[in-house]
């Protein structure tokens, strides 16, 4: 049996200023199985939300940071296998390009070990999962080329 489940997050940036010469993006750092990866923030749409309220929510919950929503940047899919449900999971995940508004990367959910901000070009290096670097890849493009507004 496989289950479908829908996510929702984003690539959260602020852009160059006096604290920081260049953009820069915010990632997140979480325990795996295999050890710790480097990932975006994301998760579950809960009941009654929709994809852009996911991604703020969770932008919120897992780094700490106020964000708005600019564009959509895609989704990517992919299938695991759940040990807690004992069955295959076949996830879509909505991505996001979002600017960041303010917050702090202290607040940030148990579930995350730590959230950090990167320049772009070390960003993309940093991510652990190919199919997060490709939307990455993607919204990096839009923020050089001021192309981030919806």
């Amino acid at each position: 049996m496989v289950t479908h489940r829908i996510s929702s997050g984003g690539v959260v940036f602020r852009p160059a200023g006096a604290a920081h010469e260049a953009a820069q993006v915010a990632l997140i750092r979480v325990a795996r199985s295999e050890g710790h990866a480097w990932a975006l923030p994301k998760g579950w749409v809960e009941k009654g939300e929709d994809l852009e309220q996911t991604a703020v929510r969770e932008v919120r919950e897992e780094t700490g940071l106020d964000a708005r929503i600019l564009r959509k940047l895609g989704e990517i899919t992919y299938e695991f296998y759940s040990k807690a449900d004992r069955s295959r999971v076949l996830k879509t995940v909505h991505l996001f390009l979002l600017e960041c508004l303010g917050g702090d990367t202290a607040d940030h959910d148990d579930e995350v070990e730590e959230v950090r901000w990167f320049p772009l070009g070390d960003a993309v290096k940093t991510l652990t999962y190919e199919n997060e670097r490709d939307m990455l890849e993607k919204a990096v493009s839009l923020i050089q080329g001021g192309g981030q507004s919806a």
